[in-house]
Formats: C-alpha cells, structure tokens, sequence
C-alpha cells in the first residue's frame, strides 16, 4: 500500500478530546489488516536503514507498532512506561506536559550501553514524550539519534523541537492542523 493509501486509513475526529481539536485516530488504521502490516513494514525497514540495534515503543500506542516493527527485522523492544506499571527497580524520568508533568520509566537492564536506539511512536505532537523518552534512554547508556512516528502534526512544532535536540525526525505521514 502507499503511504497516501494508509494516510485515508487514519480517522479525522473532530473536537476530540476537547473543541476545537481535530483528533487522527490510528485504530482505523490498526484494525485493517494490509494497512497495518504495511505500516509496520514501512516503520521497519527506515529504523533499519537507520542502523537501530534496538526499538523503544512509547506507551501505549508506541508499543503497537514497535514491538510490531521490532519483531519483523528480529531486534529486541524497549518498552517506556508510565509509572508503576514495572515490577523491576527503573529508572525514572519527569518531564514537562502542557499542563503538569508525566513521568516515564523503563528498566535499565532493557539496553546496553552504547546501543543504537531508535524511539517509535504513533504520533508526534509537540514532540514533550518523545524527547522524555530520548533523555531517558540516553540516561540508561543507549544511542538515541533518531525518532520514527506514523504520523507528524508538524504545525504543533515537535520535530522542530526534536531537531533543536540534535534528533533526526522521521514520520511516514503528516497531517496539518491540530
């Protein structure tokens, strides 16, 4: 499938989760079958291109297409957590949202130092938890020079913010807007 056919797979919601915001809601493209196998194929082959010795899948919907991808070029899976949800000591990292803080975790014996991490995700908004995940991995010894979304809103700013940390940004769509 092209990348403008699994664009048309991703549902426009408007006013979700608050006015005015028009939600891209992936499940539609998950629950089809070729498009969601041909996302993963897509997000595979550039995190292997990108030398990635490891994925790290950003909870929740970061876990759906990086084990997903992971499993298909046979490298190991990180998962970054929301707290608690762990039953090993982690190491943990706070970060600024748009209104409070979020917290990420992951347990520090799931890369080895000097590891080429490639961090995946749905969706790259204002770019906060994807860079959370950076720090954080990067503070467990991992190599972390690029991130890989399905989908970029690049009017929120993220990749420009990820970019300004000296990441590499790849999205295999975007849409405008919010």
């Amino acid at each position: 499938m092209t990348v403008d056919e699994l664009k048309a797979l991703v549902r426009s919601i408007p006013d979700f989760p608050i006015q005015g915001i028009l939600f891209r809601d992936v499940t539609t493209l998950i629950g089809h079958g070729d498009g969601f196998a041909a996302t993963v194929a897509l997000l595979a082959e550039r995190a292997q291109a990108m030398g990635a010795q490891a994925l790290a899948g950003i909870e929740a919907r970061g876990f759906i297409f990086g084990a997903a991808a992971a499993a298909r070029i046979g490298l190991p899976f990180v998962p970054v957590r929301k707290p608690g949800k762990l039953p090993v000591p982690v190491l943990a990292l706070d970060y600024a949202l748009e209104y409070g803080t979020g917290t990420l975790e992951i347990d520090p014996d799931a890369v080895h130092t000097g590891q080429r991490v490639v961090v995946i995700d749905d969706l790259l908004a204002t770019g906060g938890t994807a860079l959370a995940a950076t720090q954080l991995l990067r503070k467990a010894g991992a190599l972390v020079e690029d991130t890989l979304f399905v989908i970029d809103l690049p009017d929120l700013g993220g990749g420009e913010r990820l970019r300004a940390a000296g990441l590499r940004v790849t999205a295999l769509m975007d849409f405008p807007g919010h």
